[in-house]
């Protein structure tokens, strides 16, 4: 891993959180993610599952986190399993995690080679009623993999039929939806080397430079600032590619008097960020581009402090609509009677602006967390709202990290990422 190391207190203070939602004589258990394969002998590079990172910082493959408070032994009230590792493996594949230094990451004291994990589960299932299952239930996700913790499911079904089962999920949407000091500090960390790598752009941009060496100058500052790299797929898109919500070919030329959108993230120890500006490729915004820039960076700071412990996600997506209307009526891309009209399950506004304002994000980019009760203080949201108009080739999305507070106006991680008009023609101009 290229970040710093990260003190155990917060994975201690993660694991209590989630045991204190436990059921009494249940067992929880966590699986790394596989190795995927590629063809041949190649594989895609090992991101580790952001749940077991989030309750042991183990980042390491082939790893399970089990936690039984109800043990009768105190010591399995909390067990890690590691590979094992060699001298073999140290001069192939590097240093791996020895069972002190597995310790020393996790706060956990009892740490055994994997290979002991069936004959220790075995056991401890004897005292145990209850299996919690870490199954996806994310609002987006989608996929066809079967993944290590699902063939585990599938394994631990068939061989303990007659135990109950329960979901870790709840759980974990409730407690990694609040974020601890540590976490915001992490993520801050990934906001800044963002910001390196959006001032790095500002400066080398002008008309005929391509889209991929945009996202090679993004990566280039990432990677030099301890990071692994973009956080999710990078968005470069120029001219009438910025009305493709999520364009990632990033193939084609930036133009004279075009805009160019740019919906990057670094992560840092596995913690994501996630911003969007959209920059003149010349340097200069036209009056027209200006005026749509800004109406977009109105209706930004104001969605931005309606994010306040108790605000209702869905009233304030709403909220958000009436202000981004009010904008696109001044802006004459609406009229009052297309309001009038307008279908309440699809209102006017969405011909212009027609994705979400915000989302959850910390270890995921789209992260954990609950979105059907009020909003709580250390909830960590992005704030995007966007105008695309495909008949004038312009899309202008601009967006943050914001930390919202136990009182007073939300944290902004990226407050000091250029994106007033004046601040970025300036330092574009500025060579």
């Amino acid at each position: 891993m290229k970040y710093e190391p990260i003190a155990s207190r917060l994975f201690v203070k993660n694991r209590k959180k989630f045991i204190k939602q436990m059921k009494p004589g249940a067992i929880a258990v966590f699986n790394s993610n596989d190795v995927y394969p590629i063809s041949a002998d190649s594989t895609m590079p090992f991101e580790q599952h952001r749940d077991i990172f989030y309750l042991s910082g183990v980042d390491q493959e082939e790893s399970i986190l089990l936690l039984f408070p109800s043990s009768i032994k105190d010591k399995h009230r909390e067990v890690l399993f590691v590979r094992e590792t060699n001298a073999h493996i140290a001069i192939w594949e590097g240093e791996k995690l020895t069972k002190e230094k597995a310790t020393e990451v996790s706060g956990i004291a009892s740490v055994y080679w994997l290979s002991e994990f069936n004959k220790v589960f075995f056991d401890l299932m004897t005292e145990a009623d209850t299996v919690y299952f870490n199954t996806n239930e994310h609002y987006r996700q989608s996929s066809e993999t079967q993944t290590r913790e699902a063939r585990f499911i599938e394994k631990c079904k068939k061989d303990f039929p007659a135990h109950q089962y329960a979901k870790s999920n709840p759980i974990l949407q409730d407690i990694r939806g609040v974020k601890e000091a540590e976490e915001i500090e992490l993520m801050q960390k990934a906001c800044n080397i963002t910001e390196k790598g959006f001032r790095r752009v500002l400066s080398f941009i002008k008309p005929g430079v391509m889209e991929y060496e945009l996202e090679a100058e993004y990566l280039h500052e990432f990677i030099r600032n301890r990071s692994r790299g973009f956080a999710y797929t990078p968005i470069i898109a120029s001219g009438n590619n910025a009305n493709v919500l999520h364009y990632i070919e990033n193939n084609q030329p930036c133009q004279d008097g075009d805009l160019v959108l740019m919906d990057v993230g670094a992560e840092y120890a596995n913690y994501s960020s996630d911003m969007t500006r959209t920059i003149p490729v010349n340097g200069r915004f036209t009056d027209r581009q200006k005026k749509v820039y800004e109406a977009v960076l109105k209706v930004k700071n104001e969605a931005t402090d309606l994010l306040v412990p108790g605000t209702l996600w869905e009233d304030y997506h709403k909220e958000v609509g009436n202000i981004m209307t009010s904008e696109l009526l001044g802006l004459g891309l609406l009229d009052k009677a297309d309001v009038q009209k307008e279908d309440p399950d699809w209102p006017a506004y969405k011909k212009y602006f027609m994705h979400g304002t915000s989302h959850h994000i910390g270890l995921d980019t789209h992260d954990y967390g609950a979105l059907k009760t009020p909003m709580k203080a250390n909830m960590v949201f992005t704030v995007e709202p966007g105008i695309y108009i495909p008949d004038e080739k312009m899309g202008i999305r601009l967006e943050d990290d914001v930390v919202i507070q136990a009182s007073g106006a939300p944290l902004n991680l990226m407050k000091n990422i250029p994106i007033e008009v004046d601040e970025i023609e300036t330092v574009m101009n500025t060579k």
